[in-house]
This record gives structure tokens, sequence and C-alpha cells, in this order.
């Protein structure tokens, strides 16, 4: 398979990075709930392994799974983006795989990076936990910033929110959504109907109804978008439960992220178009 002609610049990684590596949670403190450390970069990011391996994207094998070539044979990798990423996972394209192991794994790699049109585009959606991770730390959220404590995957009605601070008399609840699907400069989430983002922003919405901080925050994991909205087309009741939450009074907000062979990290606010 002859990989598609790519004009890309490989640099190093302008920003320090000192977060846990995706995929591996921060140590665990008394409780369920996880603490994330303080960290001081700019921009806040999350670095890629050194040892990332250049592949040919063959096909994607099902939900999780997509059949690459490298160095002449075929093997596969896990993929951690349950979306359909149909205008990204084209047969030819140049991808780049992370080295994982463990006792319950069906791969040897994950699936981290996706040539498209000139751009690379970071596909585990597990980065936008670990970019608003680093986010929150350095209080780069302008929106929470009078908060300094944060715990991950906090119970919240129903569901578990990604991160929450809970400090004395304040509370304040935030959800990172990862975004890949640009069109014409916009972002657009979901690119699928999901039933769990949407319980995600009820209870956000009843959150904030009572009192709490709670936002909503979209990463759009690639550099191309100038704007973002929801994806109307893709799910209608998503994007109906997102306006009502905003008019709740949860904060909405997208960002675009650099992205390098060597990490990812967030980049400017993009603006918020619901209508």
């Amino acid at each position: 398979m002859r990989s598609q002609a790519l004009r890309l610049t490989t640099l190093k990684p302008a920003w320090r990075v000192s977060i846990n590596p995706v995929g591996r949670s921060p140590a665990r403190t008394s409780g369920t709930e996880r603490f994330i450390p303080k960290f001081y970069h700019d921009p806040p990011g999350v670095g890629f392994p050194p040892d990332l391996a250049h592949a040919l994207l063959v096909k994607r094998l099902n939900r999780f799974a997509v059949l690459v070539e490298r160095a002449g044979v075929q093997l596969a990798a896990h993929l951690a983006n349950s979306g359909r990423l149909q205008e990204l996972l084209v047969p030819g394209r140049d991808v780049w795989l992370a080295p994982r192991a463990g006792p319950n794994r069906r791969t040897a790699w994950d699936l981290v990076l996706v040539a498209h049109e000139g751009i690379l585009v970071a596909v585990d959606s597990r980065l936008a936990n670990g970019v608003i991770a680093a986010a929150l730390a350095a209080g780069a959220v302008t929106h929470f910033s009078g908060f300094s404590r944060w715990r991950r995957e906090v119970r919240l009605g129903t569901s578990r929110i990604d991160f929450a601070a809970l400090e004395g008399p304040r509370t304040c609840f935030v959800e990172a959504k990862c975004v890949t699907l640009v069109e014409g400069g916009r972002a657009l989430f979901p690119d699928a109907p999901t039933l769990r983002g949407t319980r995600h922003l009820r209870e956000l919405t009843a959150c904030s109804t009572t009192g709490s901080a709670a936002g909503v925050l979209f990463v759009v994991q690639r550099p191309d978008a100038r704007t973002f909205s929801p994806n109307q087309r893709a799910d209608p009741l998503f994007c109906a439960a997102l306006r009502a939450a905003r008019e709740a009074g949860v904060v909405v907000a997208a960002y675009r992220c650099s992205v390098t062979v060597g990490g990812i990290a967030l980049d400017e606010p993009l603006p918020v178009e619901l209508e």
C-alpha cells in the first residue's frame, strides 16, 4: 500500500509536559475519587510516547479496532474512539501508533494520530480529558479559574462527570468532550448519536439550576477549526440539550488544539454557535 502524499512538519513539542500518559490514571487518594496533581506548563498539553510508530491505515475492523500496515506487515490496533470518523479513517492514510502492553489487551498498539489534508488529527478520545486536566490544574480555563482542587470521575446524579471541584460551599462540575469532525472550518459534535452525552448535559443542567457551577468543554483535537457548533444532523436531541444547558447557566466552551507527533496542546478558544 502506498502512502498518500503528505507534507507535515515534525516538531518537538514546545510545551513542558508533566501529566500522566494517556490511559494511566493519577494516583488514587482516599475513597474512589482521584485528585489531579497541579501542573504548570504553557500551553497545557499531553505528550505522546517518543516511540510512536508510523503505519498506513488498511480499514476499520469494528467500533474499537483498526487494521494497519507497518513495515509490510498487517496488524490490529485499538481505536479509543466510538465515533464514526468516516472522513478520517480512509484506507491508505498515514497514521501513528503508540505501543501499549497489558495482560488484558488484545492488541499491542493504540491508534493515536491520523493524517488528514496536511494536518494531524488526534483520534484517541481519552486525550481530551488529559488536556483539560492539565488546563484546569494550571488555571488556564478562565471560566473556572476560581477553583483549584479538582477531582476526576465524580458521581453526579446517575452519571460520572469528568471533573469536579468541591471546595467548602462551592461546587463545580465539568465534562470534557473530544471533537474530531470539522467541516468547512466548523468543528461539530457529535458525529454519531450520543445518549450518554445527552444524559451528561441534563445532569449538568440540573446541577446549575441548584446554584453549582457547571460546564462542558469541547476539545477539538485538530488545528483547522475556526468555530464550534453542535451537530444537528447527527443528534438533534443532544443539540437541544446543549442549548437548554447554556440557557440554564452551564458554561459551554470549545478549544482548538495544536497537534504534532510530539503531543497535543490546548490552543485558542473557539466561538460557539448554537443556532
